[in-house]
């Protein structure tokens, strides 16, 4: 790629942005995934309740997030992998008109730097989002995984 001064690098306010947008689907996604397993939780979950009953709904949930927790993770990779393979944007990223780019060529990621970019984007929510926070520090405003994947994200 040519000079990085040269990129229309996107704000940290539409990553922002974008990104609470994708959250949003995703989260969309696993209640309409798992509306009847919650629907039965949440029924048991109705009115005042007991200190017995709150401590059974606290386990009921517990299992419920070991029990689907892979299926979770891979709907999140999934999400963040292919829409950012095939034209390197997600809803969010559409919606706030910006898009990922790989560094060196300036075209849409390959699908292994998309997938990798998905997973550690998993290991930066993990620890604390420090991993998003690296983009305030960087001259590109590069995430954590953006810099591991040489990805940008740019204006669209």
């Amino acid at each position: 790629m040519a000079e990085s001064t040269s990129l229309p690098i996107a704000s940290v306010q539409k990553r922002i942005s974008a990104f609470v947008i994708d959250d949003i689907t995703v989260a969309l996604f696993f209640l309409i995934i798992f509306y009847d397993q919650l629907l039965v939780i949440a029924s048991h979950a109705s009115g005042m309740m007991s200190a017995e009953e709150m401590t059974l709904i606290q386990a009921q949930l517990r299992q419920f997030s070991v029990d689907n927790i892979l299926v979770m993770l891979s709907i999140k990779v999934l999400y963040h992998t292919v829409p950012v393979w095939q034209n390197g944007i997600t809803l969010g990223k559409y919606i706030m008109k910006i898009r990922v780019i790989d560094f060196k060529t300036g075209v849409r990621p390959s699908f292994i730097q998309a997938f990798l970019r998905a997973l550690l984007r998993i290991g930066s929510e993990v620890f604390f989002y420090l991993g998003f926070i690296m983009a305030l520090m960087m001259p590109l405003k590069q995430t954590f995984h953006d810099k591991l994947s040489n990805c940008v994200v740019i204006d669209a």
